[in-house]
């Protein structure tokens, strides 16, 4: 079935720097487009950031553009989110999804993103 793995969340200090890994399995990675998405608390689901099946586009809400960037490695079934100029307001919970901000339809458990001093 399908499996999606998030890591590489943690303590940063405001300015710094996360990358998180989403490890996918049991269906063609390669195939599919794939999103990050955040759930802070207290608040709703906001999408992050998507990128096509191949790598070729990448996508990026307003609030974190020109500071995430959102990749794949086909090869190894992993997308990543390399995070930089971390905020206090980026505190929240991350999810991988497979598919396109407006098709998500397979989600991971999430991995915690906290930014403070």
């Amino acid at each position: 079935q399908v499996q999606l793995v998030e890591s590489g969340g943690g303590l940063a200090q405001p300015g710094g720097s996360l990358r998180l890994s989403c490890a996918a399995s049991g269906f063609t990675f390669s195939s599919y487009a794939m999103s990050w998405a955040r759930q802070a608390p207290g608040k709703g689901l906001e999408w992050v950031s998507g990128i096509y099946s191949d790598g070729s586009d990448t996508y990026y809400a307003d609030s974190v553009k020109g500071r995430f960037t959102i990749s794949r490695d086909n090869a190894k079934n992993t997308v990543y989110l390399q995070m930089n100029s971390l905020k206090p307001e980026d505190t929240a919970l991350y999810y991988c999804a497979r598919g396109s901000y407006y098709d998500l339809n397979y989600w991971g458990q999430g991995t915690q993103v906290t930014v403070s001093s």
